[in-house]
């Protein structure tokens, strides 16, 4: 059985706009109940709002996400287009990263010291699909230690007949060989609908490539503590 062609995206709008309202809602009671508008509340009682506040949040949290990709699916989005230094924005996002502390996980980023690499691009929504990626990999690390996060330059052709693109990749460094090799042709090897994410890797995926990037994981067991992307680079 074939689904028709935009089916899902009206799909996705029609779920978004039956939840939000009702998500809202109950937000802002649990909020109400927690500034104690009805009244004084016991311990165990606060504990128990701030969770069903938590899991609300994660849950609204969701719905946008289903908003963001229904639109790139159906082509609404209208994405910005600016320079700026991806490298930059690696560290930026990881030194601003702390979801794997308690684990013993730790990522890092440097910036290159020869160069800047600039790509062109909506700013706002590749940084999002960076972090989402960064978090991932962090997410999937079932040992303590540290991930990387690198930036460098591939396809180089002075006759300018081959692309040049930035590339971010984020891994132990025993993978960066693998991912950064990839960039020329990057393998379909993104597993995008992995569990505990939302739908923040989907789209991550949808932001990159409609961008004209790419993202791709490394192979072999430790794959999913991996991601890498591409972007065209700025001349």
């Amino acid at each position: 059985m074939t689904v028709e062609h935009g089916v899902l995206p009206r799909a996705m709008s029609l779920a978004v706009h039956e939840l939000r309202t009702p998500v809202t809602v109950v937000a802002g009671y649990l909020r109400m109940l927690l500034r104690e508008q009805a009244g004084p509340l016991s311990e165990k009682q606060k504990k128990m709002l701030e969770e069903a506040d938590r899991s609300c949040s994660r849950l609204g949290a969701l719905v946008a996400e289903m908003s963001e990709f229904g639109k790139l699916e159906s082509g609404e989005v209208a994405l910005a287009r600016q320079d700026f230094d991806l490298a930059a924005l690696a560290v930026e996002l990881a030194s601003g990263l702390h979801d794997g502390v308690d684990r013993g996980v730790q990522i890092e980023s440097r910036a290159p010291a020869a160069t800047e690499i600039r790509v062109a691009g909506d700013r706002t929504r590749i940084a999002a699909a960076v972090k989402a990626l960064m978090q991932s990999a962090v997410r999937e690390r079932v040992e303590p230690g540290i991930l990387s996060v690198r930036c460098s330059v591939a396809g180089s052709d002075d006759s300018g007949r081959t692309p040049r693109w930035a590339v971010l990749a984020i891994g132990d460094e025993a993978a960066m060989g693998d991912l950064e090799g990839a960039a020329l042709e990057p393998p379909d090897s993104f597993d995008e609908w992995r569990g505990g994410m939302g739908l923040a890797l989907p789209v991550a995926r949808r932001v990159i490539e409609k961008q004209g990037g790419a993202v791709w994981c490394a192979s072999g067991p430790a794959a999913r503590a991996t991601a890498a992307l591409r972007l065209p680079l700025v001349p």
